[in-house]
């Protein structure tokens, strides 16, 4: 018989996965209170927090079977999106002549 190299695997600590700060600290938001920070809650319930959370444009939390999204997330999702309007632009007025 050959002999193979057995590698041990140590369990993973709290040290090798270090954790964002704002996710330890933040609130963790069901998708419901997303879809309602958001203002989709009424026209599509929790479809569109779930298809951000699949596409993974979002940050999130997986608790056993439950979704959690950090509040933090939330936020920079909207900074995110946030389209700032143009400057007014000035515009002469030709005279019909």
């Amino acid at each position: 018989m050959a002999t193979t190299a057995h590698k041990t695997r140590r369990p993973a600590t709290s040290t090798d996965r270090p954790k964002p700060a704002s996710v330890l600290s933040d609130r963790l938001l069901t998708v419901r209170a997303v879809a309602e920070m958001l203002g989709t809650w009424e026209t599509s319930g929790e479809r569109f927090p779930r298809r951000l959370i699949e596409e993974r444009r979002i940050t999130f939390v997986k608790v056993g079977r439950l979704v959690r999204i950090p509040e933090s997330a939330v936020i920079e999702l909207i900074a995110a999106n946030t389209v700032q309007p143009l400057a007014a632009r000035r515009t002469s007025r030709r005279s019909a002549a």
